[in-house]
């Protein structure tokens, strides 16, 4: 699978579209579509204290998908700085997005989840757990 990802990077490329386009439509996508108003949003699990569920858990699988096709060291580094700065440039924009606001727990959400796949990357490698 990880020679699939590296070798068919569009697909990282489409997910990242995909949530740069969710987090900057005013309102919520699937409010408008599904439920006719746009100011309500989906909750796929209740919050944790100060972190955002949905948030942590788009970011999770962005930054596994990002680990996954990026698997050479040099491009890590890269990599890291693209994803902490996604996450908090798109919560940033929150302010200035109608309908949507900015919040603490939703940066933490996206933070948090970036920095766990970021140690699980390096547990992994540093260990060789995968390697046989």
């Amino acid at each position: 699978m990880i020679k699939f990802l590296n070798k068919y990077k569009i697909i990282f490329y489409l997910i990242n579209f995909c949530i740069i386009f969710l987090y900057l439509f005013p309102g919520s996508l699937y409010g408008c579509i599904f439920l006719g108003d746009c100011s309500i949003q989906p909750q796929i699990t209740p919050d944790l204290p100060l972190i955002s569920s949905n948030h942590f858990y788009i970011f999770f699988v962005l930054s596994t998908m990002g680990y996954l096709t990026y698997i050479k060291k040099s491009h890590i580094n890269y990599l890291i700085i693209y994803l902490l700065s996604v996450a908090a440039i798109l919560e940033i924009l929150h302010l200035v997005i109608p309908d949507r606001s900015f919040e603490w727990s939703d940066l933490f959400g996206n933070l948090l989840a970036v920095f766990i796949v970021f140690f699980i990357y390096n547990f992994i490698n540093k260990y060789e757990v995968f390697k046989k």
